[in-house]
């Protein structure tokens, strides 16, 4: 019988009526790969294993309280519209979940906060020998009162590390799904930090490398892939400012009071680090002039030596040019001391040349 995601206002005893004619269909999601772990958590403890993540959520509905987390990595939309429909997500959440690449954002869904957040990974084996790239990749969180969601998107931004340190924490677990929320937000914009740093020593080495002389076209090749990662970093952290300001500054209903400085938080944090890109993107833009400016003065240096050089072949050239046209009647020809005085002068004026241009630094 084909899935069809209900609207999120629905109240859970209708959910949890309408899920007993498909649990036989349950298990085969339940036991995929796709979902990473799931636990009840109550005042920040977390609950003994349940079989599957329907009976931790009907255990949630019938005790009351607590709340049950469910961690998915790359999910089909099969298995987001099991979930979905068992949860009352918004279709349209639940398809911007399946189908990844969304901007970052939070948007409501009557009593359902969904948000999206983009993470970051900086590969220092990347394809380029002299720098290295940033890969993204993609969290998206449903959040509701008893339950929240984390879809995982891309090979990086794991969040077993985070789960962990949340059950190690009761006090801030006890908050609920804001608090995990908060979590995975405060994981990112950290890892966005360290991201910023490992550019930072990027743009450092080829500041460093383009006042020292090295290798123009190498580095100008190396400013363009710094400012095509300056760029993503750019539309990765820029767009969350709104959404962060959002969730601190209470309007949002499903998200406790006492987590709002938390979130005002995470938002400081990421305001330095968009401070810091737009500083990136300014310096490396001078540093690409600055290439282009060395470069036109290396080429003015090369071109005056040249004419340096052509200005003292010149003389010896025109010499014997104006001596090579075999004239019988020419002065000097049959002057005993003539080859030598020409000669004399010839080497003379090529050495003054020489020294003049020397002395004004054109060779």
């Amino acid at each position: 019988m084909p899935i069809v995601p209900r609207p999120s206002s629905l109240r859970s005893v209708v959910r949890r009526s309408s899920r007993t004619a498909r649990i036989p269909h349950i298990p085969d999601v339940d036991r995929s790969q796709a979902i990473v772990d799931f636990a009840v958590y109550r005042d920040g403890i977390r609950e003994p294993d349940f079989e599957t993540w329907m009976d931790a959520h009907d255990d949630v509905l019938r005790s009351g309280s607590g709340f049950v987390w469910i961690g998915l990595h790359d999910p089909s939309a099969h298995q987001l519209a099991v979930i979905g429909d068992h949860f009352g997500l918004h279709p349209l959440a639940v398809e911007d979940a399946a189908g990844a690449h969304q901007r970052p954002k939070v948007d409501e869904y009557d009593d359902i906060v969904f948000a999206v957040v983009k993470t970051v990974h900086y590969d220092e084996m990347g394809p380029h020998e002299l720098t290295e790239v940033i890969d993204t990749g993609e969290i998206m969180a449903f959040l509701g009162e008893n339950f929240v969601i984390t879809v995982r998107h891309g090979q990086h931004g794991g969040l077993r590390a985070l789960r962990r340190t949340l059950e190690s924490d009761p006090g801030r677990l006890s908050r609920g799904p804001s608090a995990v929320l908060h979590g995975v937000l405060d994981l990112v914009v950290d890892n966005y930090v360290q991201v910023c740093d490992a550019l930072q020593s990027d743009v450092d080495e080829a500041e460093v490398a383009v006042f020292a002389g090295a290798d123009r076209s190498a580095q100008s090749n190396r400013m363009y892939i710094l400012k095509r990662e300056a760029l993503t970093l750019r539309r990765v952290t820029a767009p969350l400012a709104a959404p962060l300001r959002r969730l601190g500054d209470g309007s949002i209903r499903l998200i406790a009071e006492d987590v709002h400085e938390y979130y005002r938080d995470v938002e400081d944090h990421l305001t330095q680090v968009v401070e810091q890109v737009a500083a990136f993107d300014e310096l490396l833009n001078t540093l690409v002039n600055a290439n282009l400016a060395q470069v036109s003065v290396a080429q003015n240096e090369d071109m005056r030596k040249i004419s340096a050089w052509v200005a003292i072949a010149a003389v010896p050239t025109m010499v014997a040019g104006v001596y090579g046209m075999n004239f019988d009647n020419m002065p000097e020809l049959h002057w005993r001391f003539g080859y030598f005085l020409v000669l004399g002068l010839v080497t003379t004026t090529c050495v003054l040349l020489f020294m003049a241009f020397k002395r004004n630094h054109w060779l």
